[in-house]
């Protein structure tokens, strides 16, 4: 073969070979493209196409608004206003930091809270608008709609807020809402929340959440490429949420509220009949228009570490030694099983002995002989000593659990405290240790193991003024859709009936009225001129004194102080009201508690009798 042959046969090889790798390579291209195209429509065309129509469509929620909340006079207390909302669409965001920096600019925000929202709703829900300011004025919204143009993905949200109409007013009562956490979101699948949700944190906001809440609308809107709206293509409104109305007496509840101002305690005026919650005052109470605007750390922990505890409904939750205002059980446990009889006489010198300790009574001479009638009305401790010693700790409790003592009263608010009634069983399980006789003298008094909450004690006389019956505390009377129609009615509810025989309510109803009636009884400040007033004055100590230590209020530090206890009904034939007072520290129930309930009863009755003319001429 000639070299001219040779060199074509190389050129020829040369050339298929490359012919091939070209067809390789373009096989490869074709194959590579296709590998994308079966990438992004088989494998993730689901996503892709979501992407896309949501670029030009929008699903967005539109909130609904909670039902209110009225008094029993139809007084709203608790309504909706519009607020401004700054928000951030993910997906419409380029360079999240930018807009970050440039909103920055014109209006004041948390960048560095904002930024990390951000960053976690791109990777989970990157069409969800991002709330990075709330509460904006209409001076912000103003600057925002200026600039609108140059933040795409920047929306405002208009939404309902929730607005408690007098700040502190039944804070502990009406409670607060709170932005829903991720446990709650699980708890609560089956209600339609949405991470940003509020929902009711504390009082008859949480625990009737389920009627409150409504039901979310929608709309469904075309946007640009920006996010910015082009026109609505359908639009379904929300379903406000039901109206609660309570039972509550606004009127009574400021008139109580003041009387308690600047005092730590709690206030209960209740129907005795039907247990109907007139006013229910906790103090110090705090500003729940603060949990919707959001606070700060500094404003929480100032909260928290309140040495008075704004946050506790003490009216529920607070739990306090009764002192005297326990006494009644005492003595209807010593009638009801004859141990004594209203002619029964001790005699009081001012100390008692059992053993090697001495027991004191409040008055340091004694009040001398007494029969039972006067050692209710003179709240003599000596005598329930003996009373103690005589039936037993045992039996205390088995009557004080009979009046409620020591067992929630189910009232519609959540988070109540149980109190603790001891029996001797008790002290050997808890301690370990056998329960002593001394012991049977302070229960009998309302000390030592025993605690109560102001709520039980309210149930307590409530059925010495209403012939004997334990009814259920009611807060909310019904529920009502927004058109005013009833969709649940409360009925009141009776616990027990007919817990102590008629011949010893009677006489508790007439040695309690002799308690405010009577020239030496404790609670004489409670008296109200032409009604008949029945109630009981209760000292409770904070820490035992020595034998022979004399108690001075004014030099013990306040947080060893004694608390102050009164419970009252009236009239006493027929009570319409009963209100137990508890101040923490503040002394004697006679004269630190008794003047308080003895202004919100006088309300009650003055207001009563102004409706009553107002019937009439009507």
């Amino acid at each position: 073969m000639s070299p001219l042959n040779v060199q074509g046969t190389r050129d020829d090889d040369a050339q298929s070979t490359g012919h091939k790798v070209a067809v390789c390579i373009v096989v490869g291209v074709f194959f590579l493209l296709l590998l994308r195209l079966w990438t992004f429509q088989i494998i993730r065309g689901e996503h892709y196409r979501n992407l896309s129509e949501n670029n030009r469509f929008r699903l967005e929620d539109i909130i609904a608004p909670r039902g209110m909340i009225l008094d029993r006079q139809g007084r709203i207390l608790v309504d909706n206003r519009s607020a401004f909302n700054l928000a951030i669409i993910p997906e419409d965001v380029k360079d999240p930091e930018k807009t970050l920096d440039h909103l920055r600019e014109i209006l004041p925000f948390d960048h560095s809270n904002s930024m990390e929202k951000l960053s976690s709703a791109r990777s989970g829900a990157p069409f969800r608008p991002v709330v990075i300011k709330e509460e904006m004025t209409r001076d912000e919204l103003a600057v925002v709609e200026t600039h609108r143009y140059y933040l795409p993905g920047v929306v405002v949200q208009v939404q309902p807020k929730r607005s408690y109409e007098v700040p502190f007013f039944a804070a502990h009562l009406l409670g607060y809402l709170g932005e829903i956490g991720q446990t709650q979101l699980k708890e609560f699948n089956h209600l339609d929340y949405k991470p940003g949700d509020f929902l009711g944190k504390y009082g008859v906001e949480m625990k009737w959440e389920e009627f409150l809440k409504g039901q979310r609308g929608g709309r469904q809107v075309e946007v640009d490429s920006a996010g910015r709206r082009l026109r609505t293509l359908q639009e379904v409104s929300p379903v406000p949420g039901h109206n609660l109305v309570l039972t509550l007496d606004s009127r009574l509840q400021l008139i109580a509220e003041n009387a308690l101002k600047g005092q730590a305690g709690a206030i209960v005026a209740m129907n005795p009949d039907n247990g109907d919650i007139l006013a229910m005052v906790s103090s110090p109470s705090f500003d729940q228009n603060q949990f919707v605007i959001g606070l700060t750390s500094e404003e929480w922990q100032t909260i928290v570490n309140d040495p008075l505890h704004p946050l506790t409904n003490k009216t529920i939750q607070g739990q306090y030694p009764p002192g005297s205002t326990f006494k009644p059980v005492v003595l209807a446990a010593a009638l009801e099983n004859g141990f004594v009889n209203p002619d029964t006489s001790f005699d009081c010198w001012g100390r008692y002995r059992l053993g090697n300790h001495t027991y004191r009574c409040w008055r340091k001479g004694g009040h001398g002989p007494l029969d039972l009638y006067e050692a209710l009305v003179r709240s003599c401790d000596i005598y329930f000593y003996q009373l103690g010693q005589k039936i037993g700790v045992n039996l205390m409790a088995e009557y004080a659990r009979r009046f409620g003592l020591g067992s929630k009263t189910h009232i519609q608010l959540g988070n109540e405290a149980l109190g603790l009634i001891p029996t001797s069983e008790w002290k050997q399980r808890r301690f370990g240790i056998p329960w002593q006789k001394g012991e049977d003298l302070v229960v009998a008094i309302g000390q030592g193991f025993v605690l109560v909450t102001p709520i039980q004690m309210a149930l307590f006389y409530s059925s010495i003024a209403n012939g004997g019956k334990l009814v259920k505390p009611r807060v909310v009377q019904r529920v009502e859709d927004a058109d005013g129609n009833i969709v649940k009615t409360i009925e009141s509810e009776i616990r027990k009936e007919q817990i102590i025989r008629p011949s010893t309510l009677s006489f508790l109803q007439k040695a309690l009225a002799g308690v405010v009636q009577e020239p030496f009884g404790t609670g004489r400040a409670a008296r109200q001129a032409g009604i008949k007033v029945a109630g009981k004055t209760g000292t409770a100590q904070v820490i035992r004194m020595g034998e022979d230590e004399d108690e001075n209020i004014d030099e013990e530090p306040y947080e060893f102080r004694d608390h102050a206890w009164f419970l009252a009904f009236a009239p006493l034939e027929e009570p319409e009201i009963l209100v137990a007072v508890l101040v923490e520290h503040g002394g004697h129930g006679g004269s630190a508690a008794a003047p308080i309930a003895r202004e919100v009863m006088k309300e009650y009755f003055e207001c009563n009798a102004k409706r009553k003319v107002a019937h009439q001429t009507n």
